[in-house]
């Protein structure tokens, strides 16, 4: 459905379901993605596990899914994107890595290791000609999300989010987006090792 959808604006798009966990499925699609768009220019990393038990089970799920998967994701797309004019890499990240959250400890630990890896992923792919960010949305709130989920389950810790947000509203798909396309695109030819923080000014550290 996503597919025609995005066709129906008269572009090209490709996509099926795949185990991002197993790595001939996941160098099989981003094959078949290359092939079929005619290349690789931006590439998105934004997969998890979600919110994994502190158990190990949840910080096995939760590095499989989100740290490994994501390296071999880049390990299989980099030579597309070296082939590119204006190859770049965008990783979706979360708060919940930059400051202590009470919950989802394995989803937040992981997701510190990825702005690291993406960090010096940077340095690494400059001299290719690839560009290299992160993007750390805060509480983001969609139809068939989490905090639907939450709010539906658990108002008060829903309510209580919210009332920590200074923008007094969870943030929304679109307003992600838009950063990323920006940080993708050539306007933002210079911009590369960075970490944009997307979340209403949720978090309170000081961004230096």
């Amino acid at each position: 459905a996503a597919v025609a959808a995005i066709q129906a604006m008269g572009v090209k798009a490709h996509g099926e379901v795949v185990d991002v966990t197993d790595s001939a499925s996941l160098e099989a699609w981003i094959k078949a993605c290359a092939e079929a768009l005619g290349g690789v220019d931006g590439f998105v990393a934004n997969v998890s596990a979600g919110g994994a038990d502190n158990e190990e089970s949840g910080w096995r799920s939760n590095f499989e899914a989100d740290v490994l998967a994501s390296w071999k994701a880049v390990n299989a797309v980099k030579p597309y994107l070296e082939a590119s004019d204006c190859g770049s890499i965008v990783s979706i990240g979360s708060t919940a890595s930059l400051e202590a959250f009470a919950g989802a400890v394995p989803y937040g630990a992981m997701k510190a290791a990825l702005l690291n890896y993406f960090g010096n992923l940077a340095q690494e792919l400059a001299p290719a000609g690839i560009r290299v960010n992160s993007v750390s949305p805060g509480p983001i709130y969609f139809k068939g999300g989490a905090w639907e989920d939450i709010r539906a389950a658990m108002p008060e810790i829903y309510d209580g989010t919210v009332a920590n947000i200074p923008a007094g509203r969870m943030g929304s798909p679109e307003e992600v987006c838009v950063q990323v396309a920006l940080l993708l695109s050539p306007l933002s030819g210079y911009t590369s090792g960075t970490n944009v923080v997307i979340d209403g000014g949720f978090t309170k550290r000081i961004q230096f």
